[in-house]
């Protein structure tokens, strides 16, 4: 089981992860980045605990951000 410093570590991993792919694919800046993340049906499951999505890998759970940036209207 893991604790919530580990859990918390993972997630901002993750986020800081996801954040770069953003900047280099789509040419935004960080704050544009971010607010793409923090306003994503998968931030929100991986902010889940009972999923575990925060587990996986950063280019996994960013592919799954890419297609939803993709196929939404962000405004």
């Amino acid at each position: 089981m893991m604790i919530q410093q580990q859990t918390d570590y993972l997630i901002a991993h993750i986020v800081d992860k996801m954040t770069q792919y953003l900047m280099a694919d789509f040419n935004l800046d960080a704050i544009s980045a971010l607010d793409v993340i923090y306003n994503s049906k998968v931030y929100d499951l991986v902010q889940d605990k009972e999923n575990e999505l925060y587990i996986q890998s950063p280019s996994y759970t960013y592919e799954l951000l890419k297609k939803e940036y993709l196929t939404a209207t962000y405004l």
